[in-house]
């Protein structure tokens, strides 16, 4: 599968501080009506929650579960369509006082220290995630 989007709008600000992550970033994203294109984001976090996908068991499971500050060394997503809904997913790595990282599937529980994004929206056909029978994941149809 493979679309050439044009370029849309550009959004730069600051999320808010305490609130989770990738719930901050869905809403702004709803807010704003983007149904499509890609975000990152940096800053700090006071906690971290980070999945990782079962092959086998084809399921999410969190397996990282971090209560502590963190800086937000690279988080970065894409916007599109689940369930119908304005869905982002989103890969984070978070590194520590020592210079450890930290690395997974961005899940709700992340909250926010100080953190600003950058979204570039795309504009086409929508991309819409629907399950794949090979994987289990939600990958774009």
């Amino acid at each position: 599968m493979h679309i050439q989007p044009k370029h849309g709008r550009v959004f730069i600000g600051r999320l808010e501080h305490g609130a989770d992550l990738l719930e901050q970033m869905n809403s702004f994203c709803r807010a704003s009506n983007v149904r499509l294109g890609t975000i990152n984001v940096i800053g700090a976090v006071t906690c971290a929650k980070m999945g990782y996908y079962d092959q086998e068991m084809k399921t999410y499971t969190n397996c990282v579960e971090l209560n502590q500050k963190l800086e937000i060394s690279s988080c970065m997503g894409n916007i599109s369509i689940k369930d119908g809904e304005i869905f982002v997913h989103a890969h984070i790595c978070l590194s520590d006082f020592d210079g450890k990282t930290y690395g997974g599937h961005l899940m709700p529980g992340t909250h926010i220290f100080a953190a600003e994004f950058f979204i570039q929206e795309l504009l086409g056909p929508d991309l819409v995630r629907a399950k794949d029978k090979d994987t289990g994941l939600p990958l774009w149809s």
